[in-house]
């Protein structure tokens, strides 16, 4: 059996720590919760696959634990999600600064939440090779090149990011809001129609294999290897 990714949840809100256990742990996560930082920091970092931090606390905030975190070598490269009411884009930007993989600002739906979870859990535990081959396509994320058939296409870094991420997980549908998570900067102010634009653009410069991104409609999209 699969063991369940750890997850810890920092927040002075006793409510809102339970409400986010309950809800990560019906989709299928092992969610511990601290009151503080320093209850925090009494527990084994190296216990957890993702640390999901309030900014506002008492005593050290939600950045100087994030520091701590980072500075911790056992810990160091455990994704880390902000969720906090403050929106500023100061705030944001020494969130990430402090090496946050992402920054949720409340209030937010459990729904956005699951997906932001789930988006950077996924890329730092998927196994993905730099280098990815279906038929003639040949995708090279250490070159930085795409070929099909032996002739490179010109594709935007976007573009590119966009078609490693979706061959990476293929045959599998993800909503706009996956993929707007999974291969966008976080920082980045991204609607639903630029998404629709790059895939559109993505399925003309790939040829013959353009209908291999499928839709699956009024859900998202999707790369298929077989039909």
């Amino acid at each position: 059996m699969e063991e369940k990714q750890r997850i810890l949840v920092v927040d002075d809100e006793s409510v809102l720590c339970d409400v986010l256990k309950i809800n990560l742990e019906c989709v299928g996560y092992k969610v511990d919760t601290a009151l503080s930082a320093e209850e925090a920091l009494q527990k084994n970092l190296l216990d957890y696959d993702l640390f999901i931090l309030d900014v506002l606390m008492d005593k050290i905030n939600g950045f100087e634990l994030a520091s701590t975190i980072r500075r911790n070598a056992g810990s160091s490269n455990v994704p880390i999600i902000f969720c906090t009411a403050l929106d500023s884009e100061i705030d944001l930007i020494k969130g990430f600064d402090v090496g946050a993989d992402d920054y949720i600002k409340k209030p937010f739906s459990m729904n956005e939440l699951r997906v932001r979870v789930r988006s950077v859990l996924r890329r730092y535990s998927s196994p993905h090779s730099p280098c990815i081959e279906f038929e003639e396509i040949e995708i090279d994320t250490i070159q930085r090149h795409c070929k099909v058939a032996g002739e490179e296409l010109s594709l935007t870094k976007t573009e590119f990011n966009l078609l490693y991420f979706l061959m990476s997980n293929a045959n599998q549908a993800f909503t706009r809001e996956e993929l707007l998570s999974s291969v966008w900067d976080a920082d980045v102010y991204v609607v639903d129609r630029t998404i629709d634009v790059n895939i559109n653009r993505l399925r003309k410069k790939l040829g013959k294999y353009g209908s291999n991104i499928f839709t699956k409609s009024g859900y998202g999209y999707g790369f298929k290897t077989h039909d």
